[in-house]
């Protein structure tokens, strides 16, 4: 889907593309592939980056296009082993033309386009336009990361009434949103910081990335609190697990011990050999007042040593 959208004085539509406008892109055809090779004859690599769900953040240069990647959150619609994860988007420029492709269509590049219709301010150039979808998305990793918490903190609640393994399982997925998260941001914090003295950044520009630093930061440092807390609360949950098991097996094994001693009593007093109570009639009982008296000490000192 192709949007144009005009950024001097606010942010609005029009028909078809003009020069010093914004092109967004969204979930690209074949047909939107072809229009930008012939008509703007950009690189082919460039769409064939953007679309690689494993691109790094980074940018480079041909032949005066300058292509920016930028990983943005991304939560999937679909039942997924990892819901939330990141995804690239690119960043394409030169001279007049400014065009941003996603394959993705995301909360934040819809949320970006609403804030800036509420700004009524548009962009100053295409560089103001970049920093501000590094601030967005900054801002979208803190908003993605609070979800994860509340997800974190649920799954705490249901673990403490039943520790399963669908409940580890659960947990785990949200820790590997946290390890894409955590790299996505690292590496746009490292682009950042490249572009700063690649791209004619003016009083405003550093102003702005001033407050894409502390996002960034926040964000980062964010994902990796809760990615720590996330590891010692599986690391605790496991435990207590493996104590149950523990617990389980100990008492499996005192109640065979218990069991074995009246086995025992009852195999020696059931050979075949003379013992001077094959013929009385309180042979049986006797036995059976052994056997009772056997277990019932040996359950006593099994107690007596915390071990049932």
């Amino acid at each position: 889907m192709r949007t144009f959208w005009n950024t001097k004085g606010g942010l609005h539509t029009i028909n078809e593309w003009e020069p010093n406008c914004w092109m967004q892109i969204t979930c690209p055809t074949e047909e939107d592939r072809k229009m930008l090779e012939e008509r703007f004859e950009i690189p082919d690599y460039f769409l064939s980056d953007i679309s690689d769900t494993d691109e790094r953040a980074r940018y480079e240069y041909d032949d005066g296009w300058m292509l920016i990647i930028l990983r943005i959150p991304y939560v999937k619609e679909v039942r997924s082993r990892t819901p939330y994860t990141t995804v690239p988007l690119g960043i394409i420029h030169k001279r007049d033309v400014t065009i941003t492709i996603c394959y993705y269509e995301t909360n934040m590049m819809i949320d970006f386009v609403s804030y800036q219709q509420r700004r009524g301010e548009g962009f100053v150039d295409y560089v103001d336009m970049i920093f501000r979808m590094f601030l967005s998305s900054a801002v979208w990793y803190l908003k993605r990361l609070k979800q994860i918490n509340l997800i974190i903190d649920k799954a705490k609640r249901d673990m403490d009434h039943n520790v399963d393994n669908a409940s580890l399982i659960s947990l785990s997925r949200l820790q590997d949103s946290l390890t894409y998260f955590l790299t996505a941001i690292r590496g746009n914090e490292t682009l950042l910081q490249k572009l700063r003295f690649k791209l004619q950044v003016d009083e405003l520009d550093a102003d702005l990335i001033e407050d894409v630093n502390i996002e960034m930061s926040q964000a980062r440092e964010t994902a990796r609190i809760y990615s720590e807390i996330l590891d010692s609360t599986m690391e605790t949950y496991r435990g207590i697990i493996n104590n149950n098991m523990n617990t389980v097996m100990r008492t499996l094994t005192s109640v065979s011990i218990i069991l074995m001693f009246p086995t025992l009593i009852s195999s020696l007093f059931g050979m075949n050999l003379k013992n001077g109570m094959e013929d009385s009639l309180i042979g049986f009982p006797i036995a059976l007042a052994i056997s009772l008296v056997v277990s019932v000490g040996s359950w006593a000192f099994l107690r007596f040593k915390k071990l049932l």
